[in-house]
C-alpha cells in the first residue's frame, strides 16, 4: 500500500508533538565527577502521559502507547528452541551438545525464518529474552527480525542484534624483534548468552516490552545475518535494579562491612572478553603515567578509545577480591574525543547491574587521564559488595540521558528534510532569488513546522547545557539551526534566497547526530580498593612530562617508524611495500608473522611507503620485491617499461587466477602477459531510497526505459537521478567514466580494438553509447557535479548509481535513514529473450612483482598467499574488526567475498551484479581515454556540439597518443 507524501508529513508532525513533551520532564543532573546518573526510565516514562495520536504508527513509542495500561506480568513462559513448528528457506539442525552444554538446541541459518507457537496464560506485557550460542559464521554480530503472529510489532524489531564474544588470541602480548609490542589478534570465544531484546541503537535504555493476549500466538525469527543456535525463548518480567539507597540499606541489614587495606589493580588491556573485535589493546605514548610505559617503544597499554564508542559494545575484566566485603571501584580513564558532552557507560558485576545509578555513568571531557571514582552527586563513593574470589566487571556503552534528546533531534531532522523536499518541489534546486514563490501559501504548514522544529532544537540545546554544565560546539550547531528556522518562520518570503545555508545547517545537524551517538572512552586500568586506601594519581608530574617529551624527541632520530613488525635479514626474506594506512599494514604484518612465514619459511620486511615513489625507487635499484595495493593503471604501465614481472611464467599461474572472475585480471593483461594479481574489485550498484520511491509511487528501475520514465517524475518533484561521475581531483590518471562504460558494455562494445592498438569509441556502438550517455545531461538535464552522499541523505537524489563501497558509508554515516534505503543491480538493456543485460565496469587494486626482485620464487609465494581465500577473508574481517563496517573490504577473490560479513540479501544482490562485471583494459597511451572522453562530454554539454563530431575529434587525439606510445615501446601495433 502506497503512503501519500502529505500523510507521512502529518505523521512526523505528530511524532514531533509527542517528542517535544519529553523536554518538559527533567533528566537527573550529573556532577562533574563520575557519578551514577539516573536511568532513562524517567524520560521514557513520559510515554504514559502522551495520547495515542502523539506518536508515529511504526515506532516503539506508538506500540508502547497502545498497551501502556496493560498489566506487566510476572508469569514466566519458556519455549524451547528445538520445539519450532515451521522453518522457511532454512535447514535447521537439532543438536544435543554445544558449547560444553547438553540439551536440545536448534541451529538456525543466516537466512530464512523459523516459527514457534506459544500459549500465553494471561494477557499483558512481557519482556523477551533469547538464550543463544553464536555459531561460527562471518565474524559479525548476529541480526534477527521478530514477528508476532506474522506481523512486525514496531519498526525497530526489524533489527535485533546478538553479540558475539571476542578475546585476545594469547594471554601474553608478543613483541617484534625490535622490542615493540604487537597488537594481539582478536579471536572469537563463543559462549552461551542470554540476551534481552532491546533497542540496537541505544535510544531506549530499558528492554522492549511486548504485548500478548491470552491464548495461542506464533513467534517468528527472520534471519538477517549470521547463524546462531537457540536454547530457549523466555517471556517474563524484567525488574530494573533498585536505587543505591535501597542497596545500601540492604548492606546494613545483612551486616556487610567495609574492607581495609586492599587495593587491586587490573590493566585495561588485560580484558577477558569483549563484544567486538575492534576492542583490542591500543598504544598510548602521550603520557609517562600510562602503564606499562616506554619512551620510544610501542606498548599495548590501554583499551577502548575511539573504537569503543558504539551503543551496546562492552568490555569485561576479571578481578579477584581478596576477601568478602565492601569496596570502592575506580577507573583511570580518558575521554578526550567528545567535547561538550559526556560519554556514558553501564556497569555490570557478574552479569547484573548492582544498582540503578550504575546504568548511566558519565565520563566528562578532559585531554588528560583522570582517576574516576564511581560516586554519587555528593561525591560520596559508592560501595560494592563482593565475595572473596573472582568476579567479572563489565562496562557497556550507553547513550544515557542524551538518548531521548537524540531521538528528538533525529525525528526533527527527518521532518526538516521532508519540508526541504517540499520546498524544492516548488522552487527547484536553483531558485530564482527575485521571484516570490509564496511558499507559505503553497505549503500551508511550512511556517508552523519551522516554528515547532526551532523550539525543539532550542529546548534540546538548553537541556544539553543543563546536563553538561557548559555551552559548546554541540549546542552551537543546534542553536544556529534553530535560529534560522525561527527566522524563516518570521520571514517566509526569504526562504528561497536562503536554501543553500539552510541545507548546510541541516547537514550540520546530521553530523551532530553522528557525533553525539558516539561515546568514546579509553581505559588504562581499573582499581578495586578499600575506603582507607589511597588511590594512585592519574596524571604525571610536570617533571616526568618534561623528561618524557625530551626523551621522545631524542629517540625519534633512531627509531624506524616505516618498517612494520619483525625485520628479516636472511636470504629467503623479501621486501614488500604497502601504500595505504598503518592500520592495514599492522594487520597484514601480523598475518605474515603468524601464518605466511611459519608456513613457508620466507621472512617478509613490510614497509609503509608512499606509492608515488615506487617506480623511481625501482628504476634506481632501491625498490621492493613486491608492491601491494597499487592502482589498476600501474601493472601494465610498469610491465611495458620492464619494471614489473610477467606472472604467467610461473607454472601454477592458471590455478591461482581461477580464484577471480575473468574481469578482475583484464586491466593487468597486455600482449599475452599479465603483470598483477587482483586484490580488490569494485563495481557499481543502484542505490535507492525506499521511503521516497514509495511516496512517489515508483518502483526501482530495472531497465533504462524505466530510468527514462522515472526521471521526469523525480524532476517534477525537483529531485534527480545520479549517474556516476569520474574522479577528477587527486588522481594521477582520469579513469574512463563508469556511466559510459556501463552503456558501452551493455551494448556489446569495447574500449579498444586490434589488441589495444586503436580506440573503439568511434565505432557505431561506441557512438551510440556516447549519444545515450550525453542525452542524460542534454535532454534529461541530469547534474554533472553533485554531492551524492549528502543529496541521497536529504532525499534530493533518491536514486543513483554508485560503487558498492558506498554501502559502507551509508551504514556508518547515515543512521537517520537506516532501513530506508537498499542497493540492487544496475538498470540494463532488455534482450530479445526477456533477460536484462546489466554490464558494469570495475576498478580495483593489485599486487605486482617488481622486475628487480632478488628472490622471485619467494615473492610469488607471498603473492599467492596474499590473494588466497583464507588471507583475504582474514584481512577483510580484521580490517572491519579494526575500523568497523566503514572498512568492509571489497576483495576480488570470489570465495572470500562470500565469507565477509554481508547480510544475506545484500550479498545476493552483490553476487547478481558481479556476474555482469567487465574489466577495462590498460594500453599504452590509454590514460588519454578517460581524459578525452570527459572532454568530449563537456564539449557536447557546454557548446552544443554534435555528439558524433565531438567524439570523433577526441578519438583522433586518443589514437595518436596510443600510436606514439606503441612506437616508443616498439610494439608492433597496426592501425
Amino acid at each position: 500500500m502506497k503512503i501519500a507524501f502529505s500523510r507521512m508529513t502529518v505523521s512526523w508532525l505528530i511524532v514531533i508533538t509527542m517528542l517535544m513533551s519529553i523536554l518538559v520532564f527533567p533528566i537527573p543532573q550529573s556532577s562533574a565527577a563520575v557519578t551514577g546518573a539516573a536511568t532513562n526510565t524517567e524520560a521514557d516514562a513520559i510515554l504514559d502521559q502522551n495520547s495515542l495520536t502523539g506518536v508515529s504508527e511504526k515506532s516503539y513509542d506508538h506500540y508502547f502507547q497502545l498497551y501502556k495500561d496493560e498489566e506487566r506480568l510476572g508469569e514466566e513462559v519458556v519455549i524451547q528452541g528445538a520445539d519450532y513448528i515451521r522453518a522457511n528457506e532454512m535447514n535447521p539442525e537439532i543438536v544435543s551438545e554445544l558449547g560444553g552444554q547438553s540439551g536440545n538446541f536448534v541451529k538456525t541459518g543466516e537466512s530464512g525464518s523459523m516459527e514457534w507457537e506459544l500459549e500465553v496464560p494471561k494477557s499483558g506485557l512481557y519482556h523477551v529474552a533469547i538464550r543463544y550460542f553464536p555459531i561460527e559464521g562471518k565474524s559479525s554480530a548476529i541480526e534477527r527480525e521478530l514477528l508476532i503472529d506474522g506481523e512486525l510489532p514496531f519498526l525497530s524489531a526489524k533489527n535485533l542484534t546478538f553479540n558475539r564474544v571476542w578475546k585476545n588470541e594469547s594471554e601474553q602480548i608478543a613483541q617484534d624483534n625490535r622490542g615493540n609490542e604487537l597488537r594481539p589478534r582478536q579471536i572469537e570465544s563463543p559462549m552461551w548468552q542470554e540476551s534481552l531484546l532491546r533497542d540496537t541503537e541505544g535510544y531506549y535504555e530499558d528492554p522492549y516490552m511486548f504485548y500478548f493476549s491470552a491464548g495461542k500466538h506464533t513467534l517468528t525469527l527472520v534471519s538477517s545475518r549470521e547463524p546462531m543456535a537457540i536454547d530457549h525463548i523466555k517471556f517474563y518480567r524484567y525488574d530494573a535494579p533498585a536505587a543505591y539507597e535501597e542497596v545500601k540499606a540492604d548492606y546494613g541489614s545483612k551486616g556487610y562491612k567495609e574492607t581495609s587495606g586492599q587495593l587491586i589493580k587490573v590493566q585495561g588491556e588485560d580484558a577477558s572478553y569483549k563484544s567486538s573485535p575492534t576492542l583490542y589493546p591500543i598504544s598510548d605514548r602521550s603520557s609517562p603515567s600510562t602503564e606499562p610505559y616506554d619512551v620510544s617503544k610501542i606498548r599495548m597499554n590501554t583499551i577502548g578509545g575511539n573504537n569503543w564508542r558504539v551503543p551496546g559494545q562492552w568490555i569485561a575484566w576479571e578481578i579477584e577480591a581478596p576477601e568478602d566485603g565492601l569496596y570502592r571501584i575506580a577507573l583511570k580513564s580518558r575521554q578526550e574525543l567528545l567535547r561538550g558532552i559526556y560519554s556514558t557507560r553501564s556497569l555490570w558485576i557478574d552479569g547484573e547491574i548492582p544498582f540503578k545509578e550504575m546504568t548511566q555513568i558519565p565520563f566528562y571531557y578532559d585531554s588528560d587521564w583522570q582517576m574516576n571514582v564511581l560516586s554519587s552527586d555528593e561525591e560520596e563513593p559508592y560501595l560494592f559488595y563482593l565475595t572473596k574470589g573472582k568476579h567479572e566487571l563489565k562496562l557497556e556503552v550507553s547513550l544515557g540521558a542524551v538518548a531521548p534528546l537524540i531521538r528528538q533531534v533525529e525525528a526533527s531532522l527527518l521532518e526538516i528534510n521532508a519540508m526541504y523536499r517540499k520546498i524544492l518541489m516548488i522552487t527547484g534546486n536553483v531558485p530564482d532569488p527575485y521571484r516570490d514563490y509564496q511558499l507559505d501559501k503553497q505549503i500551508p504548514d511550512m511556517v508552523e513546522v519551522f516554528k515547532k522544529q526551532s523550539d525543539i532544537l532550542y529546548a534540546v540545546s538548553e537541556e544539553l547545557v543543563r546536563l553538561t554544565g557548559e555551552k559548546s560546539d554541540k549546542t552551537a550547531v543546534l542553536n544556529k539551526t534553530a535560529y534560522q528556522l525561527a527566522d524563516l518562520a518570521k520571514k517566509p518570503d526569504t526562504v528561497q534566497k536562503r536554501l543553500g545555508q539552510f541545507k548546510i545547517n541541516v547537514g550540520s545537524v546530521g553530523a551532530w547526530l553522528l557525533q553525539v551517538r558516539e561515546q568514546p572512552l579509553e581505559i588504562d586500568y581499573l582499581v578495586l580498593a578499600s575506603s582507607d586506601k589511597k588511590l594512585p594519581k592519574a596524571k604525571a608530574s610536570f617533571g616526568k612530562k618534561a623528561v618524557h617529551e625530551v626523551s621522545s624527541f631524542f629517540h625519534s632520530f633512531f627509531e624506524d617508524y616505516d618498517t612494520i613488525g619483525n625485520t628479516a635479514e636472511d636470504q629467503e626474506s623479501i621486501t614488500v611495500w604497502i601504500g595505504t594506512g598503518r592500520d592495514q599494514a599492522q594487520v597484514l604484518k601480523a598475518m605474515i608473522d603468524d601464518s605466511f612465514t611459519p608456513l613457508t619459511g620466507i621472512g617478509v620486511n613490510l614497509k609503509l611507503v608512499n606509492q608515488d615513489v615506487l617506480l623511481r625507487a625501482s628504476l634506481a635499484g632501491e625498490g621492493p620485491d613486491v608492491g601491494m595495493q597499487v592502482g589498476n593503471d600501474v601493472p601494465v604501465n610498469y610491465g611495458m617499461r620492464s619494471a614489473a614481472e610477467d606472472l604467467t611464467v610461473f607454472p601454477d599461474y592458471e590455478t591461482v587466477v581461477k580464484q577471480f572472475r575473468d574481469s578482475a585480471t583484464v586491466p593487468y593483461q597486455f600482449e599475452g602477459q599479465v603483470f598483477g594479481l587482483p586484490e580488490q574489485q569494485i563495481f557499481n550498484m543502484l542505490f535507492y531510497r525506499k521511503d521516497i520511491l514509495e511516496e512517489l509511487n515508483l518502483e526501482p528501475p530495472q531497465t533504462w526505459e524505466d530510468v527514462y520514465a522515472m526521471i521526469p517524475v523525480l524532476q517534477k518533484n525537483h529531485m534527480d537521478f545520479a549517474l556516476p561521475v569520474a574522479q577528477t581531483t587527486g588522481v594521477p590518471v582520469l579513469e574512463a567514466n563508469r556511466a559510459y562504460a556501463m552503456l558501452l558494455y551493455q551494448m556489446d562494445g569495447s574500449f579498444y580494438l586490434n589488441n589495444g592498438a586503436k580506440s573503439g569509441l568511434d565505432t557505431e556502438i561506441g557512438l551510440g553509447a556516447f549519444k545515450k550517455w550525453t542525452d542524460f545531461y542534454t535532454s534529461y538535464k541530469l547534474p554533472l557535479i553533485f554531492d551524492f552522499p549528502m543529496r541521497f541523505r536529504t532525499g534530493e537524489m533518491p536514486v543513483g548509481i554508485q560503487d558498492y563501497t558506498f554501502y559502507n558509508y551509508l551504514t556508518v554515516s547515515a543512521p537517520e535513514i537506516k532501513g530506508l534505503w537498499e542497493f540492487i543491480p544496475v538498470p540494463g538493456l532488455k534482450q530479445p529473450d526477456g533477460t536484462i543485460r546489466r554490464d558494469v565496469a570495475s576498478s580495483g587494486t593489485a599486487t605486482i612483482m617488481l622486475k628487480g626482485a632478488k628472490n622471485k620464487e619467494a615473492a610469488w609465494e607471498f603473492m599467492k598467499w596474499w590473494v588466497s581465500k583464507d588471507a583475504q577473508v582474514r584481512f577483510g574481517r580484521e580490517m572491519e574488526g579494526l575500523m568497523g563496517a566503514a572498512a568492509r573490504y571489497p576483495t576480488a577473490n570470489i570465495e572470500a567475498l562470500k565469507e565477509l560479513p554481508w547480510p544475506a540479501q545484500d550479498y545476493r544482490n552483490l553476487e547478481e551484479q558481479w556476474k555482469w562485471v567487465q574489466g577495462v583494459p590498460e594500453v599504452p597511451g590509454g590514460y588519454f581515454t578517460g581524459r578525452h572522453l570527459d572532454n568530449a562530454l563537456r564539449e557536447v554539454i557546454n557548446n552544443g556540439t554534435n555528439t558524433s563530431d565531438a567524439l570523433y575529434d577526441y578519438v583522433q587525439e586518443i589514437d595518436y597518443e596510443i600510436k606514439e606510445k606503441r612506437n616508443e615501446f616498439k610494439l608492433d601495433g597496426k592501425d
